[in-house]
């Protein structure tokens, strides 16, 4: 070899990372529609039952791949030796999802999920087995050797194997995400609603390695110590606010993405307030609530990974739930990006989504 030519692989540059990678929750979903929640003893019918495959980490790539992305998704994670695995690895195929991440594991089942929906409020009660999800801890991720620019480990709180000890950042979960950033990845995460004394203290180790953090307002709220919707429901936009903030001071790199049914808001670390309200859809044509906080936050990752403004990253958010919600496919109902926003002409933004003084 020429000097000529080892000073050139000397100065090469290195290949550009592009594409989201997400891990954790794969699982085969039951979302059964109920009028209203049984009492204990009572019995309540099931109005309408639809099962397909599920699960945090798929729900947002098959919407991101759905949404016609132009960068590479990648699937991480467990699923068992079963035909809801199977179902999920050939999701995966058809969608263009790369699965050299996502793992077979004899040992466990498929993780699964029964969700429970209240037709008249949406309020949505999840009966969940980890099963092989719950095992997974990420010990076969070589983020060095990932191409990809993302990490997004969702749901935290729904992975025992994330949630476990560790010594040095608190959890796998956060050990996980300070890998991926010492790697140079963007990382986020998402999270399920648990009223318990460990809710806090298990996300708060998780915040410090984190870029971009999307949750509801409820789990803000929860997390920060903010009340943000007022006893009667109404949302509190100046707690919200508070909140945001203060989740930027546990840790967050870059942003905080909150969103709620009534629409979205994100604040940077630069102090940037952006407000998205949501489309002004009929209460009678929503079936499917259950998948709203994925779907949003693939709309947003989306934007994120392309550099999109702020208002542009929730605009993608809150019209990309809105399909999911008006169908039982969930996810599987986006057709495109340039679909998904156009939904916007046809229903609007709901007025009134002004952040108070």
């Amino acid at each position: 070899m020429t000097d000529d030519a080892q000073d050139s692989m000397k100065t090469k540059p290195p290949t550009p990372r592009s594409g989201l990678l997400a891990g954790g929750s794969w699982s085969a979903d039951t979302i059964k529609q109920l009028d209203a929640f049984p009492h204990p003893g009572s019995v309540t019918p099931i109005r309408e039952q639809v099962s397909h495959p599920g699960g945090a980490a798929r729900n947002i790539l098959l919407s991101l791949s759905r949404l016609g992305v132009p960068f590479p998704l990648y699937g991480a994670g467990s699923v068992g030796k079963d035909p809801a695995g199977q179902a999920l690895l050939d999701e995966c195929r058809q969608a263009r999802i790369d699965t050299h991440f996502l793992r077979i594991d004899a040992a466990h089942a498929t993780a699964s999920r029964d969700l429970l929906v209240e037709q008249k409020s949406g309020r949505c009660l999840t009966l969940q087995h980890a099963g092989a999800a719950g095992a997974w801890q990420g010990e076969d991720l070589d983020f060095t050797r990932i191409k990809a620019r993302h990490f997004h480990l969702g749901s935290l709180l729904a992975l025992a194997g994330m949630d476990a000890e560790d010594k040095k950042f608190g959890t796998r979960a956060a050990a996980l995400l300070a890998k991926a950033q010492a790697a140079g990845l963007k990382t986020s995460f998402d999270l399920i609603f648990e009223d318990s004394e460990r809710f806090s203290r298990m996300v708060t180790t998780a915040l410090k390695y984190t870029d971009y953090c999307l949750l509801d307002e409820m789990e803000a709220g929860k997390i920060a110590g903010f009340k943000t919707r007022q006893p009667g429901g109404q949302l509190e936009t100046v707690a919200l606010r508070h909140a945001a903030g203060a989740l930027l001071q546990m840790g967050v790199r870059e942003l905080v993405i909150i969103h709620f049914p009534e629409g979205s808001f994100a604040r940077t670390r630069k102090g940037e307030d952006v407000w998205k309200p949501s489309l002004k859809l009929p209460v009678t044509a929503i079936v499917n609530r259950s998948v709203a906080g994925d779907v949003f936050n693939a709309g947003a990752l989306l934007g994120l990974h392309e550099g999109w403004e702020l208002a542009r990253c929730l605009e993608a958010g809150v019209c990309a739930a809105a399909v999911a919600i008006l169908d039982p496919a969930g996810p599987g109902a986006i057709k495109s990006l340039n679909a998904t926003l156009a939904l916007a002409k046809k229903y609007r933004f709901r007025p009134g989504l002004e952040p108070e003084d």
